[in-house]
């Protein structure tokens, strides 16, 4: 049996989540590969209050699961806000749900996404937790609510076309690009363009 990657969704709560998500976001050109041009720079907590309860929205943060009986264990990597990461034992294992499921708990926040009308967007790890597989298993969680919860018949995405590392978990998972807008932004005198794709419910990849 394959052990899934150590992460799960719950809901995310503006008042507590906002401060760390902005926190992942040091400056304009990270909050344009993030979320495009649908925020203004200096990002602030009632911009994301605001997106968090547009309509038809889900918005998570993914958080690291814990047993109960074993605790966490400390990471020594430093996450951005000079803290360290809480992840569990090694060998926890999760079901794909949104929620915790019994004898677990949830620790340190380590991405964020949403879906809206069948399109997955604002992807992000935490800047202390990435290189470890987590973009992947984040996507995937987000997908499964998608099909599983929503019955969603297909999932739309946008994706900068020089952010390889994401193009490739997209693509891993099933993802392919329908589309490629030639520069629809310029930041610092860089156009920048964006490929569209698409996954289908008959052609996801378990």
């Amino acid at each position: 049996m394959t052990l899934l990657r150590p992460l799960a969704l719950r809901p995310f709560h503006p008042p507590t989540d906002a401060p760390v998500l902005r926190s992942w976001i040091p400056d304009p050109t990270a909050l344009m590969t993030w979320a495009g041009p649908n925020f203004t720079w200096p990002l602030d907590d009632a911009q994301l209050a605001a997106y968090a309860t547009e309509p038809g929205r889900r918005a998570w943060t993914a958080v690291s699961p814990a047993t109960t009986t074993d605790g966490p264990r400390k990471d020594s990597r430093a996450d951005t806000a000079g803290g360290t990461t809480d992840v569990p034992p090694l060998g926890t294992q999760l079901s794909p749900s949104p929620g915790p499921s019994l004898g677990t708990r949830l620790g340190t926040p380590l991405g964020h996404v949403s879906l809206a009308d069948g399109r997955l967007g604002r992807v992000l790890i935490a800047p202390g937790a990435r290189g470890r597989g987590l973009g992947e298993r984040l996507v995937s969680l987000a997908v499964s609510v998608g099909f599983d919860e929503l019955a969603l018949p297909e999932i739309h995405l946008g994706v900068w076309t020089h952010n390889t590392a994401a193009l490739r978990v997209y693509e891993k998972l099933g993802f392919r690009t329908t589309a490629t807008l030639e520069a629809v932004e310029v930041v610092d005198g860089v156009p920048w363009s964006v490929h569209r794709m698409r996954l289908a419910a008959s052609d996801r990849r378990q």
